[in-house]
C-alpha cells in the first residue's frame, strides 16, 4: 500500500496534512515529519500541515496557516474517525488518504492504511520512508523518534514489537537522533505540573472495582497555574498503582466549555466504552470530550461497570 500512497503524493501539486483534535506528540510529529519529507523529496509541491496547535508542543515545529486550496490531496494521520479530524475541509480534496494505528472505526478516505499492531503513526511513517523514495534527514528522524517514544510511553506498551525496535535501530543507524534532547522535549515539565501530580495522587478516588479517577475543576487549574490539558498529559505517570486497573483524569476546560477526559487501563479494553461516549482511542489508552460533568460521571459509571464484569471474568 505504500506504493499507492506515494503514487498519489507524486500526482498532486498541493497536499494538505491533518490529524486529530487535541494534538499529541505522535499526531504532531508524524504530521510535521511527513510534510517535511514530502517537501524535501518534491520541492515544487505545496504541502501544508494544519490544525490547532498547543503551546506545550511549539518547540517541535511550526504548523502552517490553513488555506483553501481546491483539488488537493488530503492526508489524515492518527485519526480513526472523521468527526475527530481537526480543521480539514474535505470538500477541497480531490482525493484522500488515511494513515493510522488506532483500531478501525470507520472508512472516510479513499485509501486507508490502518495498522493497529504498530506502536504509533510515526512508526508507520518511518516504515514508509524506508520503503519508498521519500527523503529523510536528521531533523525529520528526530521528529519521528519523539512521536514513537511518546505514543509507546518510552517503549513500555505491548504495541512495541521486534519490528518497532528494528525500525528505530535503522533510524539511528542512518540519521543522527539526539536522544537526550528528544526525551527532554517530551518530558521536561514545570514545577506547577509536578505539584498538580501530587494533588492528583492525594485526591484520586478509587472504587472497589479498581477504577481510579479525579475531577480537576477550573479552580484547581488556576490554583496550580497549569492549563486544562496538563492532567491528561501526565496520565501515564499513574500506570503502576497496584489497586488501580483503570484510571481517569477529568479536567474542566472553561474556555472551550467542555471536560477533557483521559483514560488508561491495565486490564479491560476501554476504547469501546470511550466510543459509546463519543470518544475513542486504543484498547488501553483512550480519550473523551464531553460538555457537562454529568456526562463525565456517566462515563465513570460505565467504566466501573466494565471493570466489575472484567473482574468477575478474571475470578472465573
Amino acid at each position: 500500500m505504500f506504493s499507492d500512497i506515494i503514487d498519489k503524493i507524486k500526482e498532486y501539486d498541493s497536499i494538505i496534512i491533518g490529524r486529530h483534535i487535541g494534538v499529541d506528540p505522535d499526531a504532531l510529529c508524524s504530521q510535521l515529519a511527513l510534510r517535511d519529507s514530502i517537501k524535501l523529496t518534491y520541492p515544487n509541491k505545496e504541502v501544508l500541515a494544519i490544525g490547532t496547535g498547543s503551546n506545550k508542543f511549539t518547540h517541535f515545529g511550526r504548523l502552517d496557516k490553513n488555506k483553501k486550496i481546491n483539488n488537493s490531496l488530503i492526508i489524515v494521520l492518527d485519526t480513526p474517525d472523521k468527526r475527530r479530524v481537526d480543521s480539514v475541509d474535505f470538500s477541497l480534496g480531490a482525493f484522500s488518504i488515511k494513515i493510522d494505528h488506532h483500531p478501525f472505526v470507520e472508512k472516510y478516505c479513499d485509501i486507508e492504511l490502518v495498522d493497529d499492531s504498530k506502536s504509533s503513526t510515526c512508526e508507520i511513517i518511518i516504515d514508509m520512508i524506508f520503503n519508498s523514495d521519500l527523503v529523510c534527514n536528521d531533523s525529520i528522524a528526530q521528529l519521528l523518534f519523539m512521536g514513537l517514544v511518546s505514543d509507546s510511553n518510552r517503549f513500555l506498551f505491548n504495541s512495541c514489537s521486534s519490528s518497532t525496535f528494528s525500525l528505530v535501530g535503522k533510524l539511528l543507524d542512518h540519521y543522527h537522533v539526539d536522544i537526550s534532547s528528544a526525551y527532554e522535549k517530551l518530558y521536561l515539565r514545570p514545577l506547577s505540573e509536578v505539584r498538580l501530580e501530587g494533588f492528583i495522587s492525594l485526591n484520586m478516588k478509587v472504587t472497589k472495582n479498581g477504577l481510579g479517577y479525579i475531577v480537576i475543576k477550573n479552580d484547581d487549574i488556576i490554583r496550580f497555574g497549569v492549563d486544562s490539558a496538563s492532567a491528561g498529559n501526565m496520565i501515564n505517570n499513574f500506570n503502576y498503582i497496584k489497586e488501580v486497573l483503570v484510571w481517569v483524569t477529568i479536567s474542566e476546560d472553561i474556555k472551550n466549555k467542555l471536560y477533557r477526559i483521559s483514560i488508561r487501563s491495565r486490564g479491560p479494553a476501554i476504547n469501546v466504552v470511550a466510543e459509546r461516549h463519543n470518544g475513542g482511542g486504543h484498547k488501553m489508552a483512550s480519550g473523551v470530550r464531553v460538555d457537562s460533568l454529568d456526562k463525565a460521571m456517566s462515563l465513570i459509571n460505565d467504566l466501573d461497570n466494565e471493570l466489575s464484569e472484567y473482574n468477575n471474568l478474571e475470578v472465573k
